[in-house]
């Protein structure tokens, strides 16, 4: 299915993964509503929702940048409508915006638990919850979010349960969503990357430079997006996707030209 004239809404959309889904999906013709709170440049993360717009643009997609805090219901209601004002509606959800700190139950600051759970949990919800009277609307209409498998292994609950928690948290409601709009003909997945990808989030949260050169580029996980999303009807929905399945799926099996440095070994993502 083509995305010529559909629209996207994209929670943190101003960077990372999120720009990459946006820059994949406006060359096939989408309509983008990069949502999120950047609207000055910070130097150690880069990007804002104006900057991204551009970028939109000039793949060939149209473009709106909404600022907006996915943890504040007014300011997400508002964004929607303008979205859904300007374009005519909304077709796909990308729930993308996501806060991250890997710390244990003692190290990890109380109103950090706070912002992952507000951000992850509540703020997925409450953008999927005001999209959904669009979606229902939508000829080919699709949830993605990007989460993990939810695996009850305890090496991925121990070192870090809170973010852990949030994480699984958005993985559950997006597959309660494939049951629950499956009447509505709304597809709901999870999509994540078997390694770590090369985003600021890594370089400066993870595993600076070193864990960079071992990862993959966005592009990857846009690439997976992208073949998800233009599946008609309900052929791919209440799966936790790993960006790798979808791409061999399409008959894709060389991921070198992924890697920042094919030279460099993989270091594997979290929860895989």
């Amino acid at each position: 299915m083509s995305l010529q004239g559909k629209t996207v809404f994209i929670t943190g959309g101003s960077r990372g993964i999120g720009r990459a889904i946006a820059l994949k999906l406006a060359a096939d013709g989408a309509n983008i509503v990069i949502a999120a709170k950047s609207v000055t440049e910070d130097p150690r993360l880069g990007g804002t929702i104006h900057s991204v717009a551009e970028e939109v643009e000039k793949a060939g997609g149209k473009a709106l940048a909404v600022q907006v805090d996915i943890r504040k219901e007014e300011q997400v209601a508002a964004a929607v409508q303008q979205a859904a004002e300007r374009f005519g509606g909304i077709d796909i959800l990308i729930n993308n915006a996501s806060a991250i700190q890997l710390s244990g139950t003692l190290e990890t600051d109380i109103r950090r638990f706070d912002l992952m759970h507000d951000v992850n949990v509540r703020g997925t919800f409450l953008v999927t919850q005001q999209c959904i009277p669009y979606l229902k609307k939508s000829s080919n209409a699709h949830i993605l979010t990007l989460s993990p498998p939810v695996n009850l292994h305890t090496k991925w609950l121990a070192p870090h349960v809170a973010y852990t928690l949030s994480k699984y948290n958005m993985s559950m409601m997006t597959l309660a969503w494939a049951a629950e709009f499956k009447k509505h003909n709304i597809a709901s997945n999870t999509l994540w990357p078997r390694t770590t990808i090369a985003t600021a989030a890594v370089k400066n949260l993870l595993g600076g430079d070193a864990m960079v050169q071992q990862s993959r580029t966005t592009d990857i996980v846009a690439d997976a997006a992208y073949y998800i999303v233009t599946k008609e009807g309900l052929h791919y929905t209440g799966n936790n996707f790993i960006d790798e399945e979808v791409l061999t799926a399409e008959g894709i099996t060389d991921f070198s030209g992924y890697a920042v440095d094919p030279s460099a070994g993989l270091f594997p993502d979290l929860f895989l």
